[in-house]
């Protein structure tokens, strides 16, 4: 098995441990809800980022049906979405919720950037860690308020 598989494979294991340990059974609708919508958005532009040939991904699971990262753009980040958004820190001050937005998408960004520069699970040709840092926090964003947005009732 080469390194791209085992990482890829720990990848799940891993997304699917801390969904198991962080989202309570109460948060279940709210996490499917986070998780298709977000999935719906990272599915789509992981498409069309790779058709443009701004990045690409070597290696990958289902490489014979699409050429994005299945297991990135399916499963981990729409995963990683649920973490962000209900692990959100509504109660702190506004400077708290940007520092952890800025934080949860930076240290997101320096493991896709780890993973390009020693892995072949993704190559950049147009595409750089700040394109990713972006799309990562605005994806949160629109997820977030999405979510808010959805369940706006329990909210008021």
């Amino acid at each position: 098995m080469s390194l791209e598989s085992i990482i890829e494979v720990t990848s799940w294991v891993v997304m699917v441990i801390l969904l198991l340990i962080f989202v309570p059974k109460t948060k279940f609708r709210d996490a499917q809800v986070i998780f298709l919508f977000h999935q719906t958005m990272t599915w789509f532009l992981g498409i069309l980022v790779v058709e443009l040939r701004w990045l690409e991904y070597p290696v990958r699971f289902l490489a014979f049906a699409i050429r994005t990262s299945f297991t990135f753009e399916f499963f981990v980040f729409p995963a990683l979405a649920i973490l962000f958004i209900l692990k959100y820190p509504v109660a702190k001050g506004r400077l708290g919720r940007i520092t952890y937005a800025v934080a949860f998408t930076t240290i997101l960004t320096i493991f896709e950037v780890v993973l390009e520069k020693y892995t072949d699970l993704i190559e950049y040709h147009e595409w750089t860690w700040y394109w990713t840092w972006i799309a990562i926090l605005v994806t949160f964003y629109v997820s977030r308020k999405y979510y808010n947005w959805f369940f706006k009732n329990r909210f008021n």
